[in-house]
C-alpha cells in the first residue's frame, strides 16, 4: 500500500438530498478533525479515538445552534479515504443539511467534487481502479444482477483476474530478457515450449473473460427492448401491461404514439429498458414521420426486438414482407413475433405466420410467458451464470482486448523464430494496457473522466 498522503479537507453531503430521518456529511483530509471542531460543541474530537460516534451540536460562530448530530471520527489510514475523516449525521431536512454544511464549510473546508472521496481512495491505496470503479456501477445499479456483478467487482475479483495475468507475463518476460542479459555468451535460459504453453494458456484465459462482456453489458446496462409493428398493434398497452403503470398513452386512435417512449422494467433481477416506437406506416404528419424515423433507429440500437402483429386484422402482403425485411435486418439480434389482441377474434390467414407467441395484454392472457420468453431470447447464447466474474464495463473490455492482442503478437513472433527483444516489446505493451485496468497505470485525463461519473459526496 503506497503512503498515504493527506489533501486538504473536503466536504460533502453523502446521501440523497431530501426530507429523511437522518443525512451524512462527510469531512476528510489534512485536519479534518480539528476543523470540525471549531464548530462542533461536546466531545474533544481530537481526542476521540478511531471509529467512535460523539453527540454534540453544530453552531455557528455566534454561538448559534444550527443542528444536534452525530460525529464519526475515522483516524487515517483507517478510513474510506486513507485520510483523517469526521462523518456528521444531522437531521435529514434540505435547509438544516445544508446549514450544517455551509457550517463546515466556513472553518476553511472546500467543497468536494463528484467522485473526489472514492478517488482519494484509490491514489491512498484503499482500492484498486477498478472496485473504485465498482463504487459508482453499485450506487447507480438498476437490477438485483447489476448489484451483484458490481459486488463481485468491488470485492476485488476482476483484479485477482488481473493480477494473475499480468504475473504470467512478468515471468514470460523474464524468460525472454534473461536469456537477452546473455545474448553474446550464446546461453538459452527460455524454453520455447513452456513460453509458447504460457502464452497461449494466457490468451485462452483472457479471451474466456471476454467472452462474458456481452453478458455483463446487459447485466449493468439493462436489455434494450424494442416494440415495432404497426399502428394499435398493442405496443402501449403491452408496454404498460409490463411496468405496471399508465406510462404509455393508449387510444384507438392511429398515430398516437410520435416519439419513443422509455421505461425500465426489471425481470428475475434482470433490467429491461423498454420502447415504445411510433406505428410503423407511410405518413404525411411531419411529427409522426419524424417518430417513425426514431423507431427506425431504436431498431437497430436494440438488444431484443418484439414485432408485434394484431390478430383481429388479416395479414396483408406488405406487412407480410416487412416482418421478413425486420427479421432479416435483426441478423444476430433475438427477434420475437408476438401476436396481440388474443381476447378478439383471430383472423385466419392463407398463409399462416409462425408466431413465438400470442398473448392478450389487456387480458393479461400468456404475459408470464412472454416475460419469460423474452428474459430467455435476450440472454440467447450467453453465459448467465452471474457467480462467475462478469466484465461489465467497455474500458476494462478494451483493455482486454488489447491485451490480449499484443500476447497474440508475441505469439506469432515466438512461432517466426524472431528474437526475443521483438517478444519482449510485445509482452511489456500487454502489461501496460492490464494495468490501466487496476491503475497501476493511470493518467490524469483518465482519472478525471472515471470519477466525473460519481455523485458529489462519494
Amino acid at each position: 500500500m503506497p503512503e498515504i498522503i493527506q489533501k486538504p479537507s473536503i466536504a460533502a453531503i453523502a446521501t440523497p438530498v431530501g426530507e429523511g430521518g437522518i443525512a451524512v456529511i462527510r469531512i476528510s483530509g489534512e485536519g479534518a478533525i480539528e476543523k470540525v471542531t471549531q464548530c462542533f460543541r461536546g466531545k474533544n474530537l481530537p481526542e476521540a479515538d478511531t471509529h467512535t460516534v460523539h453527540f454534540g451540536k453544530i453552531v455557528k460562530k455566534d454561538g448559534r445552534v444550527v443542528d444536534e448530530v452525530l460525529a464519526t471520527v475515522f483516524r487515517s489510514p483507517k478510513s474510506y479515504t486513507g485520510e483523517d475523516t469526521v462523518e456528521i449525521s444531522c437531521h435529514g431536512g434540505v435547509l438544516v443539511t445544508q446549514a450544517v454544511l455551509e457550517t463546515l464549510l466556513e472553518q476553511g473546508i472546500r467543497a468536494a467534487e463528484p467522485g473526489e472521496f472514492t478517488q482519494r481512495a484509490f491514489l491512498n491505496g484503499k482500492l484498486d481502479l477498478d472496485q473504485a470503479e465498482a463504487v459508482a456501477d453499485l450506487i447507480h445499479a438498476k437490477s438485483i444482477k447489476a448489484v451483484d456483478a458490481a459486488h463481485q467487482q468491488l470485492e476485488g475479483r476482476l483484479g485477482e483476474h488481473i493480477k494473475t495475468f499480468r504475473q504470467q507475463i512478468i515471468d514470460a518476460t523474464a524468460m525472454v530478457e534473461l536469456e537477452l542479459d546473455f545474448i553474446e555468451e550464446d546461453v538459452e535460459f527460455a524454453n520455447k515450449e513452456q513460453l509458447r504453453k504460457l502464452l497461449s494458456d494466457l490468451d485462452e484465459e483472457i479471451g474466456r473473460l471476454l467472452d462474458t462482456y456481452e453478458t455483463g453489458r446487459l447485466v449493468k446496462d439493462g436489455v434494450k427492448t424494442v416494440f415495432i409493428g404497426k399502428p394499435n398493434a398493442g405496443k402501449s398497452t403491452l408496454l404498460n401491461t409490463l411496468v405496471g403503470t399508465e406510462r404509455a398513452i393508449v387510444t384507438d386512435i392511429a398515430g398516437t404514439t410520435r416519439d419513443t417512449i422509455d421505461a425500465d422494467w426489471s425481470y428475475e433481477g434482470l433490467l429491461f429498458k423498454l420502447i415504445d416506437t411510433a406505428g410503423l406506416r407511410d405518413t404525411e404528419d411531419r411529427i409522426e414521420a419524424e417518430g417513425v424515423k426514431r423507431s427506425q433507429k431504436a431498431f437497430e440500437q436494440a438488444d431484443l426486438v418484439v414485432y408485434l402483429k394484431d390478430l383481429s386484422l388479416p395479414m396483408d402482403s406488405a406487412e407480410r414482407e416487412e416482418i421478413a425485411g425486420f427479421q432479416k435486418r435483426a441478423a444476430n439480434t433475438p427477434f420475437l413475433l408476438i401476436g396481440t389482441k388474443l381476447d378478439l377474434e383471430e383472423k385466419k390467414d392463407e398463409e399462416r405466420l409462425q408466431y413465438d407467441l400470442k398473448i392478450s395484454a389487456l387480458e393479461e392472457k400468456n404475459i408470464d410467458e412472454l416475460k419469460k420468453l423474452m428474459k430467455q431470447r435476450a440472454l440467447e447464447n450467453k453465459d448467465y451464470d452471474t457467480s462467475s466474474l462478469l466484465v461489465t464495463s467497455s474500458r476494462h473490455r478494451d483493455g482486454l482486448q488489447k491485451a490480449r492482442e499484443n500476447v497474440k503478437r508475441a505469439i506469432s513472433a515466438l512461432d517466426q523464430g524472431m528474437t526475443g527483444d521483438f517478444l519482449s516489446v510485445d509482452l511489456r505493451a500487454a502489461l501496460k494496457e492490464l494495468g490501466t485496468i487496476t491503475g497501476e497505470i493511470t493518467t490524469e485525463d483518465l482519472l478525471d473522466s472515471i470519477f466525473s461519473r460519481f455523485c458529489i459526496g462519494k
